[in-house]
């Protein structure tokens, strides 16, 4: 087993619900640090699964969208979640993105004064108990800058390690160095022998995240200019199966991990270098669905 394991992301996708709580317990087994869950299919769902169903393992969202339920309701499951797993739940929340706020049916404000208004709100909640930490997910300096004054830690999504000095230098120096403050990224991951089906397999992956401005403008910023403006020609021009060509190698190293076992490893330790305590495996298999994935993350790492 390695010396500093990562983080592991799941999700309790409709059909696998019992076996994603079953690989959870493998996970926890195989001593990750951490279970990170994604929005979809529930999170909040599955981390009240894991508080009662795991019994060491620390576990998160990654994230919950704000507009999803009202403020009052997250402090509530927040607080009943933190209680029942002994204080190991942390709840990571977000503004998430324009095609969600649409699904949702909601009109969100401005990014930073809604999520300011969250977190101010939920730590007014009263008559709950105590609450569990909230790290906020953030890509670009203000988000990051907020979630220094007024969260528990910060989670990356699909970040560039290049540019992650220059994010983190958003936040105080204190939290920087206090190991309580978390500091995330979730990394799409594909273990494999055959590094070009690895690569295609994140390509794939990242396609999703490629359509929305937000992520573009942040790996402009990054230095990932050239890119990101054919993948705007492309949608432009109706070419949306385009998009993933544009992801060039060069950035697929500096977003993602894939290849073999000891390149992936390598991988790890380069992200916790870059500042990130937390690096949150993505796992994606090129050989199978989430389930056989997750076996290939636990082999790799044992």
């Amino acid at each position: 087993m390695p010396k500093d394991m990562p983080a592991i992301s799941l999700v309790a996708v409709p059909g696998r619900r019992r076996a994603t709580l079953e690989a959870a317990q493998r996970i926890e087994a195989a001593g990750f640090t951490s279970i990170w869950s994604p929005s979809m299919f529930s999170n909040m769902a599955l981390c009240e699964a894991l508080a009662l169903t795991t019994k060491s393992i620390h576990f998160a969202t990654s994230i919950a969208p704000i507009y999803s339920r009202t403020v009052g309701d997250f402090a509530q499951s927040a607080a009943f979640i933190h209680e029942v797993s002994a204080g190991r739940f942390r709840l990571g929340v977000g503004v998430s993105h324009a095609p969600s706020h649409v699904r949702m049916g909601v009109t969100p404000g401005k990014p930073l004064a809604d999520m300011r208004s969250f977190v101010e709100k939920y730590h007014a909640s009263e008559g709950l108990g105590p609450l569990p930490p909230v790290v906020l997910a953030a890509l670009r300096t203000k988000m990051v800058q907020l979630a220094g004054e007024i969260g528990d830690g910060v989670v990356f999504a699909n970040g560039a390690r290049s540019h992650m000095k220059a994010s983190l230098a958003a936040l105080p120096e204190a939290k920087r160095n206090d190991p309580a403050f978390s500091i995330a990224n979730m990394i799409p991951t594909c273990i494999s022998d055959d590094i070009e089906a690895a690569k295609a397999v994140n390509r794939k992956t990242l396609t999703s995240y490629g359509m929305l401005p937000n992520y573009r403008n942040y790996w402009k910023e990054a230095g990932y200019v050239e890119e990101m403006e054919a993948i705007e020609k492309a949608l432009a021009d109706g070419r949306k199966d385009d998009v993933p060509k544009s992801f060039s190698d060069r950035w697929l190293e500096d977003t993602t991990l894939f290849g073999p076992r000891s390149k992936v490893l390598d991988g790890v330790a380069a992200w916790k270098a870059a500042g990130v305590r937390t690096p949150i495996i993505v796992p994606s298999s090129a050989a199978g669905n989430q389930m056989k994935a997750i076996e290939e993350i636990v082999a790799a790492f044992s």
